[in-house]
């Protein structure tokens, strides 16, 4: 039987800052409200794609990482490592902060969350929240406490193309304006710092902060991280490699911005993570062509060692990283 990449349908997140724009950008059918979260590829409890062709149709991803595990190479790992999310800001989401493996695992019996961006679209004059101007920890409690927010948060301007590494312990905070591609563990801790006082329709209620938390797990002082971003041209293609360990022990972050036709394999896991953001193209499997349009997601199995991507499209393709 021929294996096959394994495509998948998203599970939409309603959010309160979310909008309507992944309908409009990528063609997606959106349940009815406000939709900031597309998990695209994910085996998340809180939120499962699922398997859309081949023998596995039907399933969704966390039924098929427990099920099938020659797919993903028989890993050791107990549940699928990363999760790809599309995140369209209509609003600003909370200031928040994520924990690392140790203080997750005690806490919230999950991963961690070490994440990246790479930014879809940005609206002119858009920045983000990202990292701090406090130089101890309790000099940080002291202004989360007293409210300082002007003081303590650090503003970065982002445009359309960039990319932003987000390791645990990291504040943070995507402004309105603002659509990204979101590579991150399988997690979804998160503690909110500050969420502008808002009320979420449905509760009536301002939304819940995670004060302790966010104290406990932020990194006092904040250091930016030093990325080492490479680009290699290969005929008319480019292939960019935004982040891999041990700067990101967790994941690697590439994008393939396909011209031509380019013969690829898996670079450091047995399985690769792709999602299309533009374009339209194919990738074959021996010798069998499967159709490649925007805002498609899909995974390329462990038993598929190579294949040929051809057409005019941008890629963002991860996988898991070697912690080791």
């Amino acid at each position: 039987m021929a294996i096959e990449p394994l495509f998948l349908h998203p599970y939409f997140q309603p959010k309160i800052w979310g909008g309507r724009k992944l309908a409009s950008e990528f063609g997606y059918k959106l349940p009815k409200g406000k939709i900031g979260e597309c998990w695209a590829i994910s085996a998340h409890p809180h939120g499962p794609s699922r398997v859309i062709n081949g023998p596995l149709a039907g399933l969704s991803l966390d039924d098929a990482y427990q099920v099938h595990p020659e797919y993903f190479g028989n890993p050791s790992e107990k549940v699928f490592p990363l999760l790809t999310k599309i995140l369209d800001a209509e609003a600003s989401l909370s200031v928040q902060v994520h924990p690392d493996d140790a203080y997750a695992e005690e806490h919230e019996h999950e991963l961690g969350k070490t994440e990246c961006w790479y930014v879809i679209q940005a609206d002119p004059g858009s920045y983000l929240i990202y990292g701090h101007h406090a130089q101890t920890r309790q000099q940080l409690a002291d202004m989360i406490h007293a409210g300082e927010w002007d003081k303590l948060l650090r503003k970065v301007p982002v445009k359309t193309g960039d990319f932003i590494f987000v390791p645990s312990g990291t504040i943070h905070a995507l402004n309105k304006g603002i659509m990204v591609l979101e590579t991150q563990q399988s997690s979804d801790t998160t503690y909110r710092l500050y969420d502008y006082d808002r009320v979420d329709e449905k509760t009536g209620k301002k939304r819940d902060l995670h004060l302790k938390q966010s104290i406990d797990v932020t990194t006092v002082p904040h250091h930016d991280p030093q990325l080492d971003i490479q680009t290699e041209q290969r005929g008319a293609s480019t292939f960019t490699t935004y982040v891999k360990p041990p700067i990101s022990p967790f994941f690697s972050v590439w994008q393939w911005r396909i011209k031509d036709k380019q013969q690829l394999h898996h670079v450091q896991a047995p399985y690769t993570l792709v999602s299309v953001l533009a374009g339209d193209g194919t990738i074959t499997v021996d010798g069998d062509p499967y159709e490649l349009h925007k805002g498609m997601h899909f995974i390329i199995p462990a038993q598929i060692k190579d294949w040929t991507v051809e057409g005019d499209m941008q890629i963002i393709a991860s996988e898991p990283g070697n912690e080791e």
